[in-house]
């Protein structure tokens, strides 16, 4: 009988230290931020939005600088759009990205894309605050996206309609700087 009864003290104090490990109950220690310690839902239209700002951002809304253009050779720009950038621009002008799930939804299937060159120039050189003396670069592409369009529309009347031969316009600048000078800060550089 007396050691039952020496369990029990043992097992009191076992209970708040098993019960403060399970992550279920807020301890005492360590550092306490009040409210913001609590997982708060995000919708995940939020979410995709916010990635798809940041990849935007990352990839296509920079302008890189780039070595002078060397003399006698071509200045022609060298990449074209990529077809990620042109199909997040086919939504962007659209604005409509799938549609709404059993409302309005919108699927593209069988693309194909045809992109080409209709200028390519650069500019005078001048100075760029921050940069210093550089000359813009521009390129335009007209860019044709050939697909097969499925919209499903689910209210207030369902039906399905199939545009097997749609083809949508994007036409798409990419700029770039070209440094002028002397970019290596020898003698004779401006800066």
């Amino acid at each position: 009988m007396s050691g039952r009864l020496a369990h029990i003290p043992i097992c009191v104090l076992a209970l708040p230290l098993l019960v403060s490990l399970t992550g279920c109950v807020k301890t005492a220690f360590g550092p306490n931020i009040g409210i913001l310690g609590y997982p708060i839902p995000v919708s995940p239209y939020f979410q995709k939005k916010a990635e798809d700002n940041l990849w935007e951002h990352e990839r296509y809304d920079r302008v890189p600088i780039l070595g002078p253009i060397t003399s006698g050779g071509p200045a022609m720009a060298l990449d074209r759009p990529s077809d990620d950038e042109i199909m997040r621009a086919l939504e962007a002008a659209r604005s409509v990205e799938g549609g709404l799930p059993f409302l309005h939804e919108i699927q593209r299937n069988n693309v194909r894309i045809v992109c080409e060159k209709t200028a390519d120039y650069v500019d005078p050189p001048r100075v760029y605050p921050l940069i210093g003396p550089a000359q813009l670069h521009h390129a335009h592409y007209k860019c044709t996206i050939y697909f097969s369009e499925t919209t499903r529309v689910g209210w207030p009347l369902p039906y399905t309609s199939v545009d097997e031969d749609a083809q949508e316009v994007v036409y798409i600048d990419h700029t770039h700087l070209h440094m002028v000078g002397n970019v290596d800060g020898g003698p004779g550089s401006n800066y």
